[in-house]
């Protein structure tokens, strides 16, 4: 049986989602399904308004086999690094196919932008030019894709697809890649008809009778209650008692010296990354730079290699894809043991984290069985 692989962070999960993951069980029926998640922080440094545990309950409702974590480390960084961790473990659970979602819609078109790209000395001295110029890196590499292919990739699931392309290329990957068109605006902040953008379910999350018309019922009840002025006074503790900003991860190019400069004068996060923002430091930067400050991960720890992969959640067609997954180097953990709390190191402090900003107990990411269906 072939096994299909799906890369998302579900917060919260929505029937856009649910679209989704059906449409692609129609073009795949009989196969298994495996969810790559984004557990409790999200790609954009965000924190997550449904804890992973509950996504997984949803994801293995809606018909996933088998569910597994992309390390906090993959998972809370730009979206090459996020696209190669999340391939790297689909490798290792012999995945045969990747369905995502993307505006273009047009696999070989991705594809032909990363041959174009591979090993291109121009486009590589376009990219630096740019940021020497002050833009940041995805507007730098997608202002020299558009020259080096007159095709402009600035929409973020297709910034996404087209890394999750390269990845597979990168990898000598078996893996093929299949789109499902995008059917709504990612960043709309308005819900209209039955089919929405998480965003603007983040925005409307306590109109509850609206939110209704967009997602399932029950995930509704795992909503989380995010204390954001908690979130600010830690980071503000940590910016102003840090010897030494720079060595965090995402801590680059001065960026430390306006987060000095700037953070007794705000009130909230949201003020802090503002009053940062220029060209070269993207909110979605700050933001993601902001988490990793706030959970003291330091550059020397983000190795950027997957060690292990940690099951959230299976049923027996999980089993089965475990048993056959490859044998080596890396352990496939479905129960944490003392002898793991290294590799877990970092998610462990952002679960800390986690647990202090919501009602989560963090002690379950470490002590709980997987979920079983």
């Amino acid at each position: 049986m072939k096994n299909v692989g799906v890369i998302a962070e579900y917060n919260p999960f929505h029937n856009g989602h649910l679209y989704h993951l059906n449409e692609a069980k129609k073009m795949f029926p009989n196969c298994n399904f495996i969810l790559v998640l984004i557990g409790n922080f999200t790609q954009r440094g965000e924190v997550s308004i449904i804890d992973k545990w509950d996504k997984t309950k949803t994801a293995l409702d809606y018909g996933y086999d088998l569910v597994v974590e992309l390390p906090f480390l993959f998972a809370t960084q730009a979206a090459n690094i996020y696209a190669k961790g999340a391939i790297e473990i689909l490798n290792y659970l012999n995945c045969d196919y990747l369905v995502f979602g993307s505006e273009t819609n047009d696999v070989k078109l991705l594809e032909n932008l990363v041959s174009i790209t591979h090993n291109n000395e121009k486009y590589e001295k376009l990219v630096k030019k740019a940021m020497d110029d002050g833009l940041n890196y995805p507007s730098a590499c997608s202002f020299a894709l558009s020259k080096v292919s007159n095709v402009k990739i600035d929409k973020p699931n297709d910034v996404l697809a087209l890394e999750y392309v390269r990845q597979i290329k990168n990898t000598n990957s078996k893996i093929t890649a299949v789109s499902i068109k995008r059917t709504n605006d990612y960043h709309d902040e308005n819900i209209r008809g039955n089919v929405t953008s998480a965003t603007s379910i983040r925005k409307n999350v306590n109109n509850v009778r609206l939110i209704k018309k967009v997602m399932p019922n029950k995930v509704i009840n795992y909503i989380k209650e995010v204390d954001y002025d908690t979130y600010f006074n830690l980071l503000k503790y940590q910016i102003n008692t840090s010897c030494n900003l720079n060595e965090y991860v995402g801590v680059d190019e001065g960026i430390e010296n306006k987060l000095k400069k700037v953070i007794n004068n705000v009130s909230s996060v949201d003020e802090l990354i503002l009053n940062v923002k220029s060209k070269r430091y993207s909110y979605n930067r700050i933001q993601r730079t902001l988490l990793h400050v706030l959970c003291k991960n330091k550059k020397e720890d983000n190795d950027l290699k997957i060690n292990y992969v940690r099951v959230l959640g299976l049923n027996n067609n999980g089993k089965k894809i475990l048993k056959e997954a490859k044998k080596g180097n890396v352990p496939i953990i479905t129960k944490f043991k003392k002898e793991y709390e290294l590799l877990f190191k970092e998610d462990i402090k952002a679960s800390l984290v986690y647990s202090i900003l919501t009602n989560y107990d963090a002690k379950k990411d470490y002590a709980s069985s997987i979920i079983k269906k």
